[in-house]
């Protein structure tokens, strides 16, 4: 083929109209970026002069139109004749500032690099270039190197050259690996999504919700399982006032595992008039456990704190076991409260005949619904009158929908941002017993099987089999190989990537699973799709990540409906290991200004600490993981057949090819490894436990206090060699206290307390004696001490401590 008549087929041809289906397979060398460091998106409207770009790429109407006034400030300066040979070379150079692939062509993948001012070129269309029009260059780049290259020819094109041929112009336009499904959502070849992660925020002890207060602020509260709860600003700055602390109540241990703790939060619908939070957490009254639903308002000196002073307790329920103790809270659109409890804890529902789920008088394994909407007078929730079971005199009335074993984080889907098509659908997470994890969507009345039903499977045959069930399906169950505690999630409708549009991505806690189903709108089906983190250069844009700690705790979405989750290292309730993760599409972009926000002021009066990211880019190679197959009645994951990717032909052929047939290459997927806990449906009776708990680790500590109340101070005690022991305090300061206090979860030692002050422990050996400390270590055996076991002290000098979580010198 004649060059004239390649490029004249490049014209044709050039990102040929794209459909931006989601979730089709991708190239996996593929890397698309503009000049900004972004990715590509869709423009609102069509381009006028680099129309090729229309579909897909890097330019808007605004910057197309700089370009055009480029064009023709450039080509006023040529000769007639020149203008009539050149014209379209330089339309072409210009334009490629608009290629998805822009980032490649002026070299700007590194934000550090000097940019290219004339895009890469292959040296066929170079040495044609440089015959015909070469003298263009002195008006489309002010490179006096460049210049000075005109007369050589091979310096010249060596000079315009990239060192990655594939992204060189004009061969990129038809390279299949960089054109194929461009704009979609990338996958390897078993379907695995490639998504990337933005790092929110870090050195959380068990991050177990983010909600935001729909009031235009823009702010995100992000909760500990230890009961505080923090503020944090659009900037990802957060507040040193926590905004609520219920530390002093909340029933939890530094076990890995414990199910127990500040476990939900929600704001009220109209928070902005009614200034009320709801709250779930555990809690231990006279020996017996609870789960305690509370209401809160906001202080009237900080709008960033709660007046704690202004609790009310709306319901509790009491926990026969210390495990499945649910903890979500959520708002529906028709503005009532829903309260999701598990089933009481053990195994296999033991309480009653038919358990406490099938039970529509207990409280426990339920949706509740209340009405908690102009309270300040009279009963503190109310019955909505459409509850479905109001007029069973067998049933409590709260009772919305039953048969739930633990459901572990649920939400309602927002709707599509333009048809509102799924509005107001409520999908939960329940976790399982021995066999199968599952995601239902619950509706008014129904029964969704436990402890009937496990998955798709029978659990207790004889209930199961007891015609009266009539319980839902799940729309989702995978087997204990792929996982063994579901993390209920959501349905992505944020703004930022489009092609995740009506996505339910959810996760697996123990075994760091990303997971998606999509709803085929024909078959009414949901179809599974792994999400793994982008390898390669798929995560190479400026502040995303590709690796994340496997406990993945819980879900949530912002203000604006972009879709984060929460995980730890570290599944203990107080340790400092848990990172926000926000999720992040980078195969395709929302337009530039499309999801810009403008954030409601915020009145601050505490101290603003500043975001530090702490994570990094993965770039290790890591081999993909086995992918087991999903539970038989379960919908399937199609999957394709990838060829494998040819040799490069010289790229005028490709022209042809591109025509022929197109093809996939594969990626692989990152997950990062680390220690097991404990799995959340283990659990016990209280006294009595039915599994013993996982043994601590060397340097672990706790405070013995039977003289006054509060969890904040204590004598110390030490864990090392399978014995617990204590501490004497011949050089005890508060350079110590802070190390045991911030072991502890708690940022502030108050007191590095001496002489028995919290009584002697006769029972345990002196385990460690003259402690210094700078104040920076990870727990005391860190710091210089005498030798684990050796001491001249006995246990009238035992050591303590007061912990705060407020600065005492504030």
């Amino acid at each position: 083929m004649a060059l004239a008549g390649c490029r004249a087929a490049l014209a044709r041809l050039v990102l040929l109209p794209l459909a931006l289906a989601p979730l089709r397979a991708g190239p996996g060398s593929a890397h698309p970026q503009c000049l900004d460091f972004k990715p590509p998106f869709r423009p609102p409207q069509p381009l006028l002069f680099c129309d090729q770009y229309s579909a897909f790429g890097c330019c808007d109407a605004e910057q197309d139109a700089a370009l055009s006034r480029r064009y023709w400030a450039v080509t006023r300066r040529l000769e007639p004749d020149t203008f009539a040979g050149c014209a379209a070379y330089v339309r072409d150079l210009l334009c490629q500032e608009c290629s998805p692939y822009a980032a490649h062509l002026f070299d700007a993948e590194d934000p550090s690099t000097p940019l290219r001012t004339v895009p890469g070129l292959c040296k066929d269309y170079c040495i044609d270039v440089w015959h015909r029009c070469r003298t263009i260059f002195r008006h489309l780049s002010p490179d006096p190197e460049l210049w000075a290259l005109e007369t050589n020819r091979a310096k010249f094109c060596r000079y315009l050259s990239l060192d990655d041929a594939d992204y060189c112009f004009p061969r990129l336009l038809v390279n299949e690996n960089l054109n194929v499904n461009l704009g979609q959502v990338r996958a390897d070849t078993e379907g695995c999504l490639e998504l990337c992660l933005v790092e929110v925020a870090n050195r959380l002890r068990n991050p177990v919700a983010m909600v935001h207060a729909n009031d235009g602020t823009h702010r995100f509260f992000v909760a500990e399982q230890v009961g505080l709860v923090w503020t944090y600003l659009p900037n990802r700055s957060r507040l040193e006032k926590p905004f609520l602390n219920v530390s002093e109540a909340v029933l939890t241990s530094p076990w890995e595992g414990d199910e127990r703790g500040f476990l939900g939060i929600v704001f009220h619908p109209q928070f902005k008039y009614t200034e009320k939070v709801y709250v779930y957490y555990s809690v231990e009254v006279s020996y017996e456990e609870r789960i305690r639903i509370s209401e809160f308002k906001i202080s009237p000196d900080d709008m960033n704190t709660v007046d704690h002073r202004s609790e009310r307790i709306i319901l509790e329920i009491e926990e026969p076991a210390s495990n499945h103790n649910g903890g979500q809270l959520l708002f529906g659109d028709d503005g009532y409260l829903y309260i999701f409890t598990g089933d009481g804890g053990m195994a296999g529902d033991p309480f009653g005949k038919f358990g406490n789920s099938q039970n529509k008088s207990a409280l426990l394994g339920k949706v509740l619904r209340i009405d908690v909407n102009h309270n300040d007078r009279g009963p503190l929730y109310r019955i909505p009158p459409d509850n479905p079971f109001v007029g069973d005199p067998l049933a409590r009335p709260e009772v919305y929908a039953y048969g739930v074993r633990n459901m572990w984080r649920c939400s309602f889907d927002r709707g599509d941002p333009i048809t509102k098509e799924g509005q107001g659908r409520l999908f939960c997470g329940d976790v399982g017993q021995n066999k199968f994890e599952e995601v239902d969507i619950v509706e008014k009345g129904k029964n969704y099987g436990w402890r009937a039903r496990e998955g798709f499977e029978c659990y207790d045959k004889k209930l199961c089999a007891n015609s009266s069930l009539d319980d839902i399906l799940p729309i989702y169950a995978y087997p204990h190989k792929m996982g063994k505690s579901v993390t209920g999630g959501y349905i992505y409708r944020g703004c930022e990537s489009p092609n995740l549009n009506g996505l339910y991505i959810f996760g697996d806690f123990m075994s760091g699973r990303l997971m998606s189903l999509r709803e085929n709108q024909a078959t009414r089906q949901w179809q599974y799709s792994e999400i793994c983190m982008g390898r390669g250069q798929t995560c190479m844009f400026p502040g995303m990540i590709n690796n994340y700690y496997q406990y993945i705790i819980s879900f949530a979405e912002d203000e604006a409906g972009e879709l984060y989750f929460m995980s730890t290292g570290v599944p203990s309730a107080t340790s400092p290991s848990g990172v926000i993760y926000k999720m992040v599409d980078p195969s395709r972009r929302a337009p530039p200004g499309k999801c810009r926000i403008k954030a409601a002021p915020v009145k601050v009066k505490s101290r603003i600490i500043s975001f530090e990211p702490k994570e990094k880019f993965f770039s290790q190679t890591v081999t993909a993981r086995p992918k087991p197959r999903t539970t038989p009645k379960a919908p399937r994951q199609s999957t394709s057949t990838a060829r494998p990717t040819p040799s490069t032909p010289d790229w005028a052929e490709q022209i042809l090819q591109l025509l022929r047939s197109r093809s996939v290459t594969p990626t692989a997927t990152v997950l990062r490894p680390t220690r097991r806990p404990s799995r959340r449906r283990g659990g016990r009776r209280k006294g009595r436990p039915t599994t013993a708990p996982p043994p601590p680790r060397n340097g672990t500590v706790r405070l013995l206090n039977h003289q006054s109340p509060g969890r904040d101070r204590g004598r110390v005690e030490i864990y090392v060699g399978r014995r617990w022991g204590t501490v004497c305090d011949d050089v005890w300061d508060s350079k110590a206290a802070a190390v045991v206090c911030r072991q502890l979860g708690f940022p502030y030692a108050v007191k590095a307390a001496k002489r028995a002050e919290f009584g002697e422990g006769h029972s345990l050996p002196i385990l460690l004696d003259d402690v210094r400390c700078t104040g920076q270590e990870s727990n005391l055996l860190e710091c210089s001490h005498a030798g684990v076991g050796k001491h001249n002290c006995d246990h009238k000098e035992d050591a303590g401590v007061i912990c705060s979580h407020q600065d005492p010198d504030l």
